[in-house]
């Protein structure tokens, strides 16, 4: 089995399908105003529910479980406030939908100032506790080199890689070039 790629911060309907018809295992939809890939018409989503991520910033739980129910979507990569965390995790499981926050590896909003994905890169010196899509300024070019330094102690833990805006021509406007590179670079790697 080769490790899952993700490619976040699809906007455009030509995007979304270049990266399905690539192999992207899983598509990423960001649902964040502030975001410069806020998807603001989630339909570019529908085709391809079998490997949508909704990849929401909310206050409530609530919140993100009416946009996956208007929409579809089957798995969530939710984005809460500490204080509501666990509950909102409770209640997304709770409604069965799979969720990624666990699995990303990423600098925190600490280090970047901002919710959800940065698109920077980290020292990787907190890793998950379990399984993990490694995340923070990947592209093809630098890949192989970020997953050699994962400590020994999480390499176990390793399922696949997740980029966004390394991926892109512009904001929210991906680089077919970019995006088959880095689904290829995922694809070739071997899970420990």
């Amino acid at each position: 089995m080769s490790p899952l790629v993700k490619v976040c911060g699809l906007v455009r309907a030509e995007d979304v399908r270049l990266a399905a018809d690539l192999g992207a295992d899983l598509l990423g939809f960001v649902r964040y105003p502030p975001s410069p890939r806020h998807c603001a018409d989630l339909s570019v989503a529908h085709p391809y529910l079998d490997r949508a991520v909704l990849v929401m910033v909310a206050d409530h739980g609530e919140e993100i479980l009416e946009m996956v129910l208007r929409h579809g979507f089957r798995r969530v990569q939710p984005h809460l406030p500490p204080e509501r965390r666990e509950a909102g995790v409770r209640l997304l499981r709770g409604a069965g939908l799979a969720l990624l926050l666990p699995y990303l590896w990423e600098p925190g909003t600490t280090t970047t100032g901002g919710a959800g994905g940065a698109g920077a890169t980290h020292a990787m010196a907190y890793p998950p506790p379990g399984d993990f899509l490694l995340a923070g300024g990947l592209d093809a070019t630098n890949l192989a080199g970020r997953v050699a330094s994962i400590p020994a102690s999480a390499r176990a833990g390793f399922r696949g890689a997740d980029a966004a805006s390394r991926l892109e021509a512009g904001p929210g406007r991906k680089d077919p070039a970019r995006v088959a590179a880095f689904i290829q670079s995922t694809h070739a790697l071997e899970l420990p």
